[in-house]
């Protein structure tokens, strides 16, 4: 064993016959005990991905922004060394627990965790109080390369990115979040017709909309950027448009009253897909400088539209060969439609895209 250590209480245990330990680190200690395998250094002799800094700085914020309510997951990491264990008793289940001590010379390789380790390095440089914070990691020790590379394919194998709906609906700090939840709560059609969890709707779903198309639909109607502060009075105004389109488009209120299946809905027409609402969010963000009177007027006109999917009109705007399309110029397209049908001027940009649109 080295003469000098770093020391930690930790918890010893074993997973598939190889021994492991759980240990408290503190932040500031991340920076000198962790490694990041260099960028230089081919894929195929290394055992983690290239870096992408851009996730940094959202990470570094959100450390910096939150020193009193963050939470960070654990970090994964191989000893290049030896290691030994202290329990604090020889018998029972205490002899699990105690010190690891591991040599201030050895290699400590993070399999799963370097985009949170550098964030860390740069947050404690913005805030040096985090580093009397700590994070759990888990220690194994260093069996060669091809084993580093093998932890780092399980740990990321089974890793699933969880939905927009769902991250919208917990997340407590982000203000269009937030708005996404008192429109789908507050808007009657919404509320009875909308998916909390996923971001897609199955066939057999007798929801209409997803609760992440209607945070992005209500973003684009308040012309909001990611950490704009929302009002009160801005929340209920978009409650009031949401409600006031809801009410000119029967359709959704049958589906409301059960008259009508959701699934039929959404195979026939494109009044019951996400590029709908964004487009409407879109019409939304001019229609509300003007006074209330003027834009509930406006709005009526939705229920002259033909919302069919067989409506040829709809084919190259909504729908690209029959099916329902949500790329950006898709959005503005449906929109620029929607607004002829309303006789809402174009804006010279939308004017642009319906150029495209000729032969």
């Amino acid at each position: 064993m080295a003469e000098f250590s770093h020391t930690f209480p930790a918890a010893r245990g074993v997973q598939s016959g190889r021994p492991c330990y759980v240990a408290m680190c503190p932040l500031r200690l991340i920076p000198k005990i962790f490694i990041f395998d260099g960028q230089e250094v081919p894929p195929e002799l290394r055992a983690q991905r290239i870096l992408n800094r851009t996730r940094i700085p959202d990470i570094v914020s959100y450390l910096v922004d939150n020193p009193t309510d963050y939470t960070l997951s654990g970090i994964t990491a191989s000893v290049d060394g030896q290691v030994s264990f202290e329990p604090s008793t020889d018998t029972g289940m205490a002899q699990n627990l105690g010190l690891l001590s591991i040599p201030m010379d050895a290699k400590i390789l993070i399999n799963d965790g370097q985009h949170r380790r550098e964030a860390i390095v740069q947050a404690i440089e913005q805030n040096p109080e985090l580093g009397y914070d700590n994070i759990p990691v888990l220690f194994f020790i260093d069996e060669g390369l091809r084993r580093s590379q093998q932890m780092f394919a399980d740990l990321n194998k089974h890793a699933v990115r969880p939905s927009d709906s769902i991250s919208t609906l917990y997340d407590h700090r982000d203000h269009i979040s937030e708005l996404a939840r008192v429109v789908a709560l507050e808007v009657k059609i919404f509320s009875r017709l909308t998916e909390m969890e996923r971001s897609s709707i199955s066939n057999r779903s007798s929801k209409l909309f997803t609760l992440s198309a209607i945070k992005n639909a209500s973003k684009t109607l308040l012309i909001k950027a990611k950490n704009d502060p929302i009002s009160k009075e801005e929340q209920q105004l978009a409650i009031e448009y949401w409600n006031e389109v809801a009410a000119n488009m029967r359709d959704w209120q049958l589906a409301l009253e059960k008259k009508v299946a959701t699934c039929d809905l959404r195979e026939q027409y494109v009044h019951s897909h996400g590029v709908m609402l964004q487009s409407m969010g879109q019409i939304g963000a001019n229609l509300l400088f003007k006074p209330r009177s003027q834009w509930s007027q406006t709005l009526k006109g939705l229920q002259t539209i033909d919302w069919a999917r067989t409506n040829s009109d709809w084919e190259g705007r909504a729908m690209h060969h029959g099916r329902i399309s949500k790329a950006r110029s898709s959005v503005v397209l449906t929109g620029n439609y929607i607004k002829q049908k309303l006789s809402i001027p174009l804006t010279p940009t939308e004017q642009e895209y319906e150029e495209s649109l000729k032969p």
